[in-house]
């Protein structure tokens, strides 16, 4: 690389002032300036037009300035300044090569640039160098005086006392601020006077003398260096942004303050440093796989791996800006590793989410695992709430990351409201469950057996329904006490449910009891068709003409209208009532509504049933009123009115039937009458054997024909049965005894099979006046279940008689 490439020699600002941004910028990439941190320097140069400052700088540093043609004369070679890199030096070294002053182009009168110029110089440089001619010193205007004012620099060495006297005055007359009225010059500058021999006349001993000098600019920013005692360094990464806002603010004639001057750049150039460590952050590979994975769920070391990118984003951050204003460098390191950890907090916050799902659905998972192993719910619920509340700690232990200390208990607290909400459901539906499942048995414990005694009807249904009530409660109000100890729940809870089992079971005994209270009239007819029908060992009654019908009807309506004052009323508390009393004085005694007083005002008797409520029963255990039980009464004896009129009618039947004997009288006159041929029938036995086979005849052709069940529907009826029967009979009789004669055994003879309809009383009585109100439905159906009571009893009648005329033939 040829030295014109390797120092990178270039225009900083033009002649017009303007200052080539994008050169320098190319500048510091090209020579990577940004990357010496606060080991680099600046050396830069102003003298008079035409005094060498180019050819100086050439030969002290290797760079490749323009210098003067010494053939064309004096005129102006440096425009504006130019800037250029060491070669050979080290720390990094940029030398600066000021515009001449005195220039014949610029005029007398246009000084502005070369103020500018060299105040420019004296801010960026840590060394300046003045270049004079030793026959100037002691002039005016070609000493450069005013800008000796302007930059305070030195003479040549052996001319250092009258230099030094000349900048002291200098020094003297600036004016400075009172607190630095005092201050000594050195305060602020190190003077050092060197001479070197003339170029063009001694350039031998001017490069050695040059090359002598280059030595003291090695290491120059080291302690005991020319700018080892220098303050306020911008780092080289700051260097192109501050030159740009010095010339700026010099340009624009106002008051160039260094330390704001510093302040500003390391605030501009920490904020692009932690800008890029934020966006490369954005874009890091570590960092988006991370941020992925965490999208589909929990990553385990999440804390430790985030931590590591951070980390190295800081760390370089902290590496570009370490040679900034530490005040201004902190700050901004702040707001980057604010705005890193709001950039990663989203991910952070997902990774909660995920974690507190996790730890919920666990949760959820071991309580219906300890569910069902038996375990208490309440103990239950808390190890699992420990456990997956450790698991959720042990969780956000590992997503935590060493920059930020994040609060993650809100995302704690909810996962704790999940868990208390899934276990107060959870509970609700454990308690739910067992609470319809004891509703369940008590129902079916009380239902069936209510019914059976509703069923039967008696005095002591109450009573038993009383016993049988209380001890399926205390059953299972005993069960389900066990059954809700592992919930342990407060004492008054635990009362409240239990008073509600107990209310639940009475409510269905109260509900089976309007129930059987709505079939109470098919109760009681069935009540007074079993007593009716059955006698006290519950055989069939067959009604021979012996059985007293009004008192038989008479303890059945009595039945059934205890049955009706069973179901009247509820008697769950054990208090005395008269509705039976009641009941039987107003609708059993015949008399009882005859001798009723009468109210004069009114003009009628005063009816004990005729009311909505009974004496001493609370509304709400009422089942059915007095008025509804008078109308119950008069349907049911409507109802059965007819199932006592066939009883008697059988009765009547059976005792015609029955009556086949003549008059005693009449056997006494046969017997008087008929002794002579009593007498001769046993003189001669033929005669007597001609009588006993007729009778043998008549007897089968009796039993053959069945004239007794023929005559129980009347005589004409029997008699033109037997005629079209009779003819038959006696050739049957002819042929099997001819068949007998033959030695062949004759064929069971099969009895005419009679229908139950030509065995059965059907008198069609009218049922009476007074039950045309009665549903014709309600008479119907009793009618038919009579008739088939009545036809069952009249059947086992003719079977009875049937069977005895064997009985009395083997006699």
């Amino acid at each position: 690389m040829g030295m014109a490439d390797e120092c990178c020699c270039m225009q900083l600002i033009d002649g017009n002032g303007e200052f080539n941004v994008d050169g320098l910028e190319n500048f510091v990439r090209t020579t990577k300036l940004n990357h010496c941190g606060l080991s680099y320097a600046v050396v830069a140069i102003m003298g008079p037009q035409s005094s060498g400052k180019s050819t100086l700088m050439n030969h002290l540093f290797h760079t490749n300035f323009r210098e003067m043609d010494a053939f064309r004369g004096r005129s102006q070679t440096t425009k504006g300044i130019w800037i250029a890199k060491c070669v050979g030096i080290e720390p990094f070294t940029i030398a600066m090569d000021l515009e001449g002053s005195d220039s014949r182009e610029r005029g007398e009168d246009d000084t502005t640039f070369e103020k500018q110029s060299a105040l420019f110089a004296l801010a960026i440089a840590d060394i300046v160098l003045i270049n004079m001619w030793c026959h100037d010193i002691g002039r005016e205007q070609a000493a450069n005086k005013p800008l000796l004012k302007t930059v305070f620099q030195t003479p040549l060495e052996y001319l250092e006392p009258i230099l030094r006297e000349d900048i002291q005055k200098i020094w003297d007359a600036v004016p400075k601020p009172q607190t630095l009225k005092n201050t000594p010059l050195s305060e602020f500058f190190n003077v050092e006077v060197t001479a070197l021999s003339s170029y063009e006349e001694k350039e031998g001993q001017f490069k050695e003398q040059v090359a002598e000098l280059r030595q003291r600019f090695f290491h120059s920013i080291s302690p005991g260096g020319l700018a080892g005692d220098r303050q306020g360094v911008v780092p080289a990464s700051g260097f192109s942004f501050s030159a740009q806002q010095i010339w700026r603010v010099i340009k624009e004639n106002k008051d160039l303050d260094l330390p704001a001057h510093k302040v500003m750049v390391a605030t501009v150039r920490c904020e692009e440093i932690a800008n890029d460590k934020l966006r490369r952050l954005s874009a890091d590979e570590g960092w988006l796989a991370l941020e992925e994975a965490v999208q589909e769920g929990p990553v385990s070391g999440f804390g430790k791996r985030l931590s590591s990118v951070l980390d190295t984003y800081l760390s370089e951050y902290d590496m570009e800006a370490v040679y900034f204003d530490e005040g201004v460098r902190n700050a901004k390191r702040k707001q980057l590793e604010s705005k890193a950890l709001d950039f990663v907090y989203p991910t952070y916050s997902t990774l909660l989410g995920h974690l507190r799902s996790k730890a919920f659905e666990s949760f959820k998972i071991q309580l219906e695992q300890s569910l069902k192993k038996g375990e208490g719910f309440a103990a239950s619920v808390r190890t699992c709430t420990q456990s997956c509340m450790l698991e959720f700690d042990r969780g956000c232990a590992d997503a935590a990351i060493r920059q930020a200390k994040w609060d993650a208990s809100k995302v704690r607290e909810k996962l704790r409201r999940d868990i208390d909400t899934e276990a107060s459901s959870v509970r609700s539906v454990k308690l739910s469950a067992i609470i319809a499942d004891h509703e369940k048995n008590l129902t079916e414990a009380l239902s069936g057996p209510v019914e059976s005694l509703f069923e039967v009807g008696d005095e002591d249904t109450w009573a038993s329904i009383r016993r049988l009530l209380k001890r399926e409660t205390e059953a299972a109000v005993l069960k389900f006490s066990t059954a809700i100890a592992g919930f342990e729940m407060d004492q008054a809870a635990v009362d409240t449910m239990v008073q509600n089992l107990r209310s639940y079971a009475r409510n269905v005994v109260v509900k089976k009891a309007r129930e059987e209270a709505g079939k109470v009239l098919i109760r009681m007819k069935d009540r007074f068709s079993t007593v009716f029908n059955h006698d006290n060992d519950s055989l069939p009654r067959v009604w021979t003409g012996k059985e007293d019908i009004r008192t038989i009807t008479k303890d059945a309506r009595a039945a059934s209208l205890r049955l009706l004052s069973v179901m009247a009323a509820i008697r769950l508390d054990e208090k005395p009532d008269k509705v039976e009393s009641l009941l039987f004085s107003s609708l059993m005694d015949g008399t009882a509504a005859a001798s009723l007083p009468r109210d004069r005002s009114i003009g009628d008797s005063v009816d004990p049933l005729a009311s909505s409520m009974w004496e001493e029963v609370s509304p709400q255990d009422k089942l059915i009123t007095p008025v509804q039980c008078k109308s119950l009464w008069r349907q049911f004896k409507a109802e059965t009115e007819y199932t006592v009129t066939q009883a008697i009618s059988a009765q009547e039947a059976h005792k015609k039937n029955n009556n086949w004997m003549p008059p005693p009288w009449a056997i006494l006159a046969m017997a008087v009458l008929g002794f002579n041929e009593f007498i001769l029938l046993l003189k001669n036995p033929l005669y007597l054997m001609i009588l006993f086979v007729a009778y043998l005849l008549l007897r089968a052709l009796w039993v053959q024909m069945d004239i007794a069940a023929e005559f129980r529907h009347g005589a004409l009826p029997g008699i033109l049965s037997i005629s079209s029967k009779f003819l038959p009979t006696i050739m049957n009789l002819i042929r099997r005894l001819a068949e007998e004669a033959q030695g062949q055994r004759p064929p069971e003879a099969s009895r005419p099979q009679q229908s139950l309809a030509s065995q059965s009383f059907r008198y069609q009585t009218p049922p009476p006046a007074g039950s045309s109100s009665i549903p014709e439905s309600s008479v119907s159906s009793n009618i038919s279940s009579s008739e088939s009571e009545f036809e069952s009893s009249g059947l086992n009648l003719i079977r009875r008689r049937s069977t005895n005329i064997p009985e009395a033939e083997s006699s």
